[in-house]
């Protein structure tokens, strides 16, 4: 992604001192997303612009429409009637049979549809999709501690803008962690979707061997991006919500946050903090 696709230049008249002034000021790009699935129009997200075709990825694999890189066909731009590619909108082509993608969009359809995030409905409905995480994947404090650090270094557009949230994936080797991946956007859930895409793609999944780091607080959608994904370890620089405690205590998920000043929180599974 780069920083032309994401930051829009705008005037601020910017209060200092009891005056006023009129000002250059950097942001965060927001616009709609369209995906299609085959050509028909399947759902809409607001994002920052670029690496649309992870966050198609990641949103697909996460909520259970495909189950693995091989049911993930082409992922291509629409193009407008001219032939140009449109900026916000993309295909998707899955290698998914006809009567297993109808039972997929019924399933996942009914269970939103019937009462939104409602608590033990909805972490059943993830559960049955999942096999709890039994990865013996170990992390130091030391290592959570220099998360948030690291990740905030290798965000570019939050440097420009102040107004993006993060993910990032790490792999947990024989030193210290390895970043692999880390994408920004104006949601929190897709800079999650856009990782898990881009490990999806790459072919890494399930990410048993991986710690993740996100910005801002943790809510049940990032719980249950990261527990499709294999994630073992999730850590974030805020609160939790008791939903995704709940889930990660289903999932098998080590769930850490408020990490920073030097501390954390441990809300579920501690057993993989070594020390």
């Amino acid at each position: 992604m780069s920083n032309g696709d994401s930051v829009r230049e705008v005037i601020a008249r910017r209060w200092r001192g009891g005056a006023a002034r009129a000002e250059p000021e950097r942001l965060a790009v927001e616009e709609p997303l369209e995906i299609r699935l085959g050509g028909r129009r399947f759902t809409l997200t607001m994002r920052t612009p670029g690496h649309d075709d992870e966050l198609a990825a990641g949103f697909l694999f996460a909520e259970g429409f495909v189950k693995s890189r091989e049911e993930l066909g082409e992922i291509r731009r629409v193009r407008d009637r001219k032939g140009a590619p449109e900026a916000n909108a993309i295909d998707v082509l899955l290698n998914v049979p006809a009567d297993g993608l109808r039972a997929r969009l019924k399933r996942n359809f009914a269970v939103s549809s019937s009462c939104g995030v409602c608590g033990k409905t909805s972490i059943d409905a993830i559960t049955r999709r999942i096999e709890p995480l039994a990865a013996t994947l170990a992390i130091a404090p030391g290592e959570i501690f220099a998360l948030p650090e690291r990740m905030r270094a290798a965000q570019a557009v939050f440097a420009a803008t102040g107004g993006l949230h993060a993910a990032a994936l790490f792999e947990r080797g024989a030193g210290e962690p390895r970043l692999l991946a880390l994408r920004e956007d104006v949601g929190r859930h897709n800079a999650v979707d856009k990782v898990v895409g881009w490990a999806l793609r790459a072919g890494i999944t399930p990410l048993a061997g991986h710690v993740m780091m996100v910005s801002g607080r943790l809510s049940f959608e990032i719980v249950q991006k990261a527990a499709v994904a294999g994630i073992p370890i999730l850590c974030a620089v805020s609160a939790p919500s008791s939903l995704a405690v709940e889930l990660a205590e289903e999932a098998g998920i080590t769930l850490v946050g408020f990490v920073r000043d030097g501390g954390f929180n441990v809300y579920a599974h501690p057993d993989r903090i070594a020390g």
